[in-house]
């Protein structure tokens, strides 16, 4: 699942540095508003892409690992009703 959301990510900033360039080295000889229309969009793929790369899937249980400290970990455990090896 890791390298799904790794190549995802990737894929999205490559198309927005692709994006990028095309519009200033390229479109903005032709139409410079279709060029800031490209880089609109291109502005909007890098937050929409961090979400993909960090979104849990199902099978990811990052509620189970230890969260560093010995007394809440205990609490929890306790509270789960399981022994964690020591």
């Amino acid at each position: 699942m890791y390298a799904r959301r790794r190549h995802a990510y990737f894929a999205m900033m490559g198309t927005c540095v692709v994006l990028f360039v095309l519009a200033w080295g390229v479109v903005r000889l032709w139409s410079v508003p279709v060029a800031v229309g490209m880089c609109v969009v291109a502005m909007v793929i890098p937050p929409l892409a961090a979400v993909v790369a960090n979104r849990r899937g199902p099978d990811d249980r990052w509620w189970d690992d230890p969260s560093g400290d010995p007394q809440s970990d205990e609490w929890w455990d306790e509270l789960d009703g399981k022994k964690r090896p020591r």
